[in-house]
């Protein structure tokens, strides 16, 4: 696929070669409106079909060669180009379908900012012209600005954000806390999203039991008018009954979150405390306490530091992936090359 400009940035250079922005996939605070995939300037139509008859996908076509960067265009001396090449790799290098060349480093009129400009190609699609993903890097050698979003960049884009949830994500968790792969989620009971989202997870910590699964809440305060409550109610069942009555909390929210109104929340919630196995007087004690809302604060601002601010989302040694909207199959081919290069540095 070719990679889209519009909306899509995040996706596009940190997770997937796929058209689809994550807001798709998930849901902010506040909420935003997908775009639709924007198309190559130039990239021809399906092909049309016979009256009555179903239109036949095209041939891939065979791709153009890169041009040659030009050296004028590389005036700025940070980043290096084998740094680009090198974030890039970090990045895009599970996938072999994709081609890319640095094609300038520049210096902008602000010191120690350059923006920096890619030619990307797809094998196998209908591709007639490399795309270009043009981005600014900023002077701490460890952050880019694109599509207005601020992220991790550098040779080891992942390893601040992984140093980060390894420190400070303290949530209710499953597996080994050493392991070698780090999945960390962030999610608000209330959104659909995270529901759709549970299948793919229990899929993932079945095919990688040796990982080290943390959840993180993260209510959506100005959508989802139930979301805190139920986050502050799971805070305290992981309190008093551990990480297994958490979990099982989390499943019977989830199986019921149409009963997540301001009508109906508190029996629905009060049913989750009771399938998890914990006693209710003593939830709700604990949701009376000072300490259980600024345990969610922290969770959030853990959240916000390395920035979320959707649901769900997935941390995958610090990569950040919006997984409900991923094929199954290139999650793992994700996981597995990051795994190869030694954790997702």
């Amino acid at each position: 696929m070719t990679i889209s400009m519009r909306g899509g940035m995040l996706a596009a250079l940190l997770c997937v070669a796929q058209t689809v922005t994550i807001s798709a996939y998930s849901q902010a605070n506040p909420p935003e409106t997908p775009e639709a995939p924007a198309t190559q300037p130039g990239a021809p139509g399906p092909p049309a079909g016979e009256p009555g008859q179903p239109d036949k996908p095209a041939a891939p076509v065979a791709l153009p060669p890169l041009p040659p960067p030009d050296p004028a265009n590389f005036t700025a001396s940070m980043p290096t180009k084998a740094t680009v090449e090198a974030f890039l790799r970090a990045s895009w290098g599970y996938d072999l379908n994709r081609i890319f060349q640095v094609q300038a480093i520049q210096k902008t009129q602000v010191d120690g900012i350059s923006r920096v400009v890619v030619l990307v190609e797809e094998k196998g699609t209908q591709q007639t012209q490399p795309s270009e993903l043009a981005f600014l890097t900023l002077p701490d050698g460890k952050h880019l600005i694109a599509n207005e979003e601020i992220l991790p960049f550098g040779e080891h884009p992942f390893e601040n954000y992984k140093s980060i949830l390894e420190r400070d994500a303290k949530g209710p968790s499953r597996g080994p806390s050493n392991a070698a792969l780090q999945l960390v989620e962030f999610s608000d009971f209330q959104c659909p999203h995270c529901k759709e989202a549970q299948p793919t997870l229990e899929r993932l910590l079945k095919d990688y039991p040796q990982a080290h699964f943390v959840s993180q809440v993260y209510p959506l305060r100005n959508i989802h008018s139930e979301a805190e409550k139920a986050a502050e109610i799971g805070v305290c069942v992981a309190k008093i009954g551990g990480n297994d009555a958490f979990f099982k909390y989390t499943d019977a929210v989830y199986a019921n979150q149409a009963q997540l109104t301001p009508e109906s929340s508190a029996q629905a919630l009060a049913s989750a405390v009771t399938a998890a196995g914990v006693d209710d007087a003593k939830v709700k004690a604990c949701v009376a306490e000072p300490s259980t809302k600024a345990a969610v604060d922290a969770s959030i601002q853990v959240g916000n530091e390395i920035g979320v601010n959707q649901t769900p989302l997935l941390f995958v040694n610090g990569r950040l992936l919006p997984f409900a909207g991923i094929p199954y199959d290139q999650l793992k081919l994700i996981i597995d090359y990051d795994l190869k290069q030694g954790g997702a540095k």
